[in-house]
Order: structure tokens, then sequence, then C-alpha cells
């Protein structure tokens, strides 16, 4: 058996400046090649390494919004209800490469008690050749509490 998802926060423990657990996930090339196929993008970039290097990187790169979908999920895990998740805006900066981890995370930005709504700030990071790097940085999500 797998571990229980965590208890959804009480709102009143919600406070600006509580930071949210973080998720982490490997990028692997059957992720992406199952992205691919769910979501009927199949370009190259993502597929083919051939391709991938010829246009600059070393081999495929993940979908950009493989990489917001993680984001959006560490989000409803913390809010315990996928359909919490109002509203997710991202900037994207940065590639992700098959093997590397990648790790959303957030901090709550605003809580307004009355409409049971918090707005976060998001992003996601990966480690990269001794450095951080964000794919996602600059992210704005709203989650309305059960």
């Amino acid at each position: 058996m797998g571990a229980s998802p965590p208890r959804p926060p009480r709102l009143e423990d919600v406070v600006p400046g509580l930071a949210i657990p973080e998720l982490a996930m490997v990028v692997t090339r059957e992720r992406v090649a199952a992205y691919a196929e769910a979501s009927g993008d199949r370009n190259p970039l993502h597929l083919d390494d051939a391709f991938a290097r010829s246009v600059g990187f070393p081999g495929v790169i993940a979908h950009g919004m493989l990489t917001m979908g993680h984001l959006a999920t560490c989000l409803t895990r913390f809010a315990g209800d996928p359909g919490a998740l109002r509203r997710l805006r991202v900037q994207f900066r940065a590639p992700v490469l098959v093997g590397e981890t990648i790790v959303a995370g957030g901090t709550v930005r605003e809580v307004d008690p009355a409409e049971r709504r918090i707005v976060l700030d998001v992003w996601v990071r990966l480690e990269r050749d001794g450095r951080v790097e964000h794919p996602i940085r600059r992210g704005e999500a709203e989650l309305r509490l059960p």
C-alpha cells in the first residue's frame, strides 16, 4: 500500500509566508512519451534525441505543460482536492531534460478567509551542473479550500 495523501490544511493554519510541501518527480523518457501520447503533442523535440540534438539540446526535453502539470499536482495535493485549483499562471524559463528531478513548491502570499481563497507564489526548480535553475518561476496560483 502507498502512503496516504497529506491532510488538507485548515484555513486558520494557512498564513502568508507558509511554504507548502514540495513535490519532487524524476522526468523519465516514459513520462515524456506518455504525456506526448495523452496530449497529442508529438513534437520530435520531445521524442527524438537526434532531432533534439540538431536544434541544440543534449537530447529530448519534457513538455513545458508536463512540468506545469507537476506543479498543479503539488498544489492540489496541498489543498486536498483537485477542484480547489482555480487559477495557475506561470512563466516557462528553462527546458527540462530527461533524467532530471524537478521539485515543485510555493509560498502563501495572501489569505482571504471570507472567500476561503489563498494566493500563492509558485515555482518549479531543478539542479543542473551544480546550480539551481527554475524551469517555472514567477508563477501564481489561486486555491479555494473546502
